[in-house]
């Protein structure tokens, strides 16, 4: 019986050369596809877990408008459309610790073992500040915001699901990656790009653009709702610069 034929693998180029730079390149292109392909699969699997649940995640975000038995589907589709996006979006939530754990698996490479360990702790916090954001939109901001659009002008509004839940979904994923704020200053003080000082002498630019930031994420733009969404914000902002200083501790700012 033949043997086939051994496979010799091709020596790699000298270091430094172009052939080099180009496998280098191919090398990155594979493990990025590798971790997107995990990163997908991992939103296949919580998104197959989401279908089962979707019908009583609709029924829980129709809560702060009191149930969906105050909302209306007009287009023949719509109900489906709905269902699907509120499976997508908890699928993404799901499987955030995933897909953040194939970022960092990525990066590492290219890091120092210590600025490895750190930042695997990021997986967890930055997933609970997210549902923190979620947990904020959802029991205080919603609350507030909805009457008042509802009610507006005097006018009855009988919304429909699709633009209701369109509307809530992406009110709570904007609040949920604005929430992630003190854990990307972190990174950045402790890649030395930022610094406590910094963060600190910049106190009345950043409260502009957290004015500008909570007149975009609110949709009713009224002062009151505007204010709930600066608040806590200005509060994480506080604590970025905490946090910055913990990351560069030891050093001069």
């Amino acid at each position: 019986m033949s043997k086939s034929p051994k496979k010799i693998k091709a020596p790699r180029p000298p270091a430094g050369s172009q052939d080099e730079k180009v496998m280098e390149l191919f090398d990155h292109l594979r493990e990025l596809r590798k971790r997107l392909f995990i990163s997908l699969i991992a939103m296949v699997i919580g998104s197959g877990i989401s279908f089962v649940f979707a019908q009583q995640f609709i029924s829980l975000l129709a809560i702060p408008i009191g149930g969906v038995d105050k909302l209306v589907a007009i287009e023949v589709t719509e109900s489906l459309g709905v269902f699907m996006r509120v499976s997508l979006l908890s699928g993404f939530i799901i499987a955030l610790p995933v897909i953040l754990s194939q970022i960092i698996a990525f990066l590492s490479p290219g890091l120092m073992p210590s600025e490895r360990r750190w930042l695997n702790i990021f997986i967890p916090f930055a997933t609970l500040l997210f549902i923190g954001g979620v947990a904020f939109n959802f029991f205080i901001m919603l609350p507030a915001a909805l009457p008042f659009l509802i009610e507006f002008l005097g006018i009855k509004t009988t919304p429909r699901l699709s633009n209701y839940i369109e509307f809530v979904t992406g009110f709570m994923f904007w609040v949920g990656i604005s929430f992630e704020l003190p854990l990307l200053m972190y990174i950045l003080a402790r890649l030395r790009f930022v610094s406590a000082r910094m963060l600190l002498r910049g106190w009345r630019y950043a409260l502009v653009i957290i004015a500008v930031a909570s007149a975009l994420i609110t949709p009713t733009g009224d002062p009151i709702n505007m204010g709930l969404m600066m608040l806590p914000l200005a509060v994480l902002y506080l604590l970025s610069i905490v946090l910055a200083a913990f990351a560069r501790r030891g050093e001069s700012s």
